[in-house]
């Protein structure tokens, strides 16, 4: 896969690889420098070496050949399966589960899973996917869980991604976040896309901003140190709902990505992963044109650490946040 960049006005002058292994954290640096070595990373078109020092302007273009793994095998790994027929698949995924295989996560995902659960009940598989993404028309974080919608034919795969794409999915998420917004409602509407200095991150600071939109609602205020809220995703962007809550001044508690350590724990109150489920999915069934719609309740450590927050917290008193 062939990308490249134009090294920010502001970055101070530094050795090539050490630039990169900052930017790239899917990469060790000793790999980087073997790609520099062969010619695969180029400074302004140039073959250069790892040392050569990058300054702001600098075109660097990298083919970096992605890694594959030799074959992906179902799991016998649980399923909490609410609904099933020949078209589609509809399940609550659990928080802690890797949605596909990918480096650092070529088994014990809900591909591994569904694999051996179509293997054994006889049942198909979509392939518009690949071979790593098979039946995926779409995708939660590894911390996020809730509701997700699986394909089994190509003819589902298709109409399902075509309401994904015109926004016609109903979706509905909970969410604990830090502190409380001083509205109770609201609309968020913030480009994002890929940061420019950290690539495992989403944020406004982007190259390539893509328009997104969230309707949220706070339903609960545990005094002024959290609020529970429901999310309405108007668009379908990677992080988005994390990243606009954050640039609200209220990121998703437990998420040490977009809202550091202080959003993992509040006095006493430990925070597992991020509070944040995918309570509703609605869609028109492939096959007949019906509307299908699925609610799940929130899993049992969101729900811990909900009753905590109502213990602790006391109506109007003035607590501070940490």
């Amino acid at each position: 896969m062939i990308t490249e960049f134009v090294v920010t006005s502001g970055e101070q002058p530094k050795r090539l690889d050490v630039f990169l292994v900052n930017r790239e954290r899917d990469i060790s640096r000793s790999a980087l420098q073997r790609l520099i070595e062969m010619g695969r990373i180029r400074l302004n078109d140039q073959v250069v070496r790892a040392s050569q020092k990058i300054k702001p302007g600098d075109r660097i273009t990298m083919d970096v050949p992605k890694p594959e793994p030799l074959s992906i095998r179902g799991e016998a790994i649980a399923l909490d399966v609410l609904f099933e027929d020949e078209s589609l698949l509809v399940l609550n995924k659990p928080s802690g589960i890797v949605a596909h295989p990918a480096p650092g996560n070529w088994t014990g995902t809900l591909v591994n899973a569904l694999l051996h659960h179509f293997q054994t009940s006889g049942g198909t598989i979509s392939t518009i996917g690949g071979k790593e993404r098979p039946g995926l028309v779409h995708r939660l974080d590894k911390e996020t869980s809730g509701i997700m919608v699986i394909t089994k034919t190509d003819l589902a795969h298709r109409a399902l991604a075509a309401q994904f794409k015109l926004h016609t999915i109903t979706r509905i998420y909970e969410a604990l976040v830090w502190g409380v917004p001083k509205k109770g409602r609201g609309l968020i509407e913030l480009a994002i896309g890929r940061d420019i200095k950290d690539r495992k991150k989403f944020s406004a600071r982007t190259s390539s901003p893509k328009q997104s939109a969230t309707e949220y609602v706070v339903t609960r205020r545990y005094g002024k140190v959290a609020a529970h809220v429901l999310l309405y995703p108007r668009t379908g962007r990677t992080h988005q709902l994390r990243v606009h809550l954050t640039s609200l001044g209220h990121p998703i508690l437990g998420d040490r990505t977009y809202g550091g350590q202080r959003v993992c724990a509040i006095d006493e109150i430990t925070i597992p992963r991020v509070m944040l489920h995918a309570r509703t999915l609605g869609f028109l069934h492939p096959r007949t044109g019906m509307m299908e719609q699925f609610t799940r309740s929130v899993p049992t450590d969101m729900e811990t650490v909900m009753s905590e927050l109502e213990r602790e917290t006391v109506p109007g008193e003035n607590r501070s946040k940490k």
